[in-house]
């Protein structure tokens, strides 16, 4: 795991203003990033949209928890056994482990809806930019 303990803060701080924040969150999730590949991701954008992409083969969307919670989207997979009497493994090679994976959303980043198709899993998300954060031009008083 890399960490980021040799970022020199300093050459960003004297240009931002109350971006503390910001920069302990980077620290935060560089250290508790997991160290798992499963299940595979694709983070895609189209202008504002973006989309998480999972790749979710012989999962059931019944066995998935998506949730929201202080800018954080975690999905998680905690599959039920399912007993056949019938039916014996002889090699078992497609995994239903469970799993949690977490995404750090912007604070103008929300979340439009999930969809599953294909063994693909979809979160579509959206940057909504509110009318006081858009650019304006700030009249300059002037006093004689």
């Amino acid at each position: 795991m890399t960490r980021l303990t040799t970022f020199d803060l300093n050459k960003l701080t004297p240009h931002s203003v109350g971006l503390e924040r910001v920069f302990d969150d980077m620290f935060r999730f560089a250290e508790h990033s997991p160290n798992t590949n499963y299940p595979p991701y694709n983070i895609v954008k189209n202008g504002d949209m973006f989309q998480i992409e999972m790749a979710l083969a012989g999962v059931a969307y019944e066995d998935l928890d998506i949730t929201l919670a202080e800018g954080q989207l975690t999905v998680s997979h905690n599959p039920q056994e399912i007993e056949d009497e019938d039916w014996t493994y002889l090699h078992k090679g497609i995994a239903q482990r469970k799993f949690t994976r977490s995404f750090t959303l912007a604070d103008d980043v929300v979340v439009n809806g999930a969809r599953m198709e294909n063994g693909m899993l979809y979160v579509e998300l959206e940057r909504i930019v509110p009318e006081e954060k858009k650019p304006r031009k700030i009249e300059i008083e002037y006093l004689k």
